[in-house]
């Protein structure tokens, strides 16, 4: 064998194992949001005029609404109501025996999340 076809087979051999890499890290990225979707009843679509949650209203550690981000503060059902009618964007519903809450949708980001968000004072 000549060395140009040495050198061939070792480019192919590299580019195959970067090609791999890229695929197996891919994969891995489509795991990460696609199996938390899973755990979640339903994703609505948002509407074109849907607001997002900026802040969480808690009382003994527990969630029990959102501030929303034209202002509003609403209780987790109310939350709920919405995000079912396309109302809020960028969440799911998920529950846990009979109480239905709302989850954000995985995409990667942890800054998004909704246990990153802050916590809210109100007398809900």
């Amino acid at each position: 064998m000549n060395m140009k076809t040495e050198n061939k087979k070792e480019d192919m051999k590299a580019n195959q194992k970067g090609t791999d890499t890229a695929n197996q890290t891919a994969e891995n990225e489509t795991l990460r949001t696609a199996l938390p979707k899973l755990a979640m009843d339903e994703i609505p679509t948002p509407a074109t005029d849907a607001v997002s949650i900026t802040g969480l209203v808690k009382k003994r550690g527990r969630i029990i609404g959102y501030r929303l981000s034209d202002g509003q503060i609403v209780s987790r059902d109310e939350g709920v109501s919405l995000a079912k009618n396309g109302k809020i964007k960028g969440v799911g519903i998920a529950h846990k025996k009979e109480t239905e809450y709302l989850k954000a949708i995985p995409d990667g980001s942890e800054s998004n999340n909704l246990s990153s968000l802050p916590t809210v004072q109100t007398d809900l």
